[in-house]
């Protein structure tokens, strides 16, 4: 298991390091919602992630089964649910444990920063992976 925090350390979760996947998204929410170009994030069925601490301290834009979690202190990012609530993006930035994934490639370059150059070699999405 691995745990992760948010910033001021009032929300605190424990995640399975069994990532189905890991990828960078640019598309203009993910940057609004982490103030950076892009987000880093990895996939895991929601039935691995689970709140250990703070649960009464989330704000959560969108619906439960759609959308993202914050701490209502701080504002980190969390995660975000997707998939019809059965899976989870865990925001890579607040995971005190190292995951033993990797971000695979980049998605929605097609509307990333315009400020932002990708220097890496890992393939690179206008939309979905897979999607172009």
């Amino acid at each position: 298991m691995l745990s992760g925090r948010c910033l001021c350390g009032a929300v605190h979760y424990e995640v399975a390091d069994e990532f189905a996947y890991s990828l960078n998204c640019h598309c203009s929410d993910c940057r609004r919602a982490t103030g950076s170009a892009f987000k880093p994030f990895a996939g895991i069925e929601r039935g691995k992630f689970a709140i250990t601490q703070g649960a009464d301290g989330l704000t959560i834009y969108g619906k439960p089964d759609a959308g993202d979690l914050h701490c209502a202190k701080c504002g980190s990012l969390l995660c975000s649910v997707v998939r019809e609530g059965q899976y989870v993006h865990v925001t890579l930035g607040t995971l005190v444990d190292a995951p033993s994934i990797r971000p695979s490639a980049h998605i929605f370059v097609g509307s990333k920063a315009p400020w932002f150059t990708i220097t890496d070699d890992l393939p690179q999405h206008q939309g979905h992976a897979g999607g172009g």
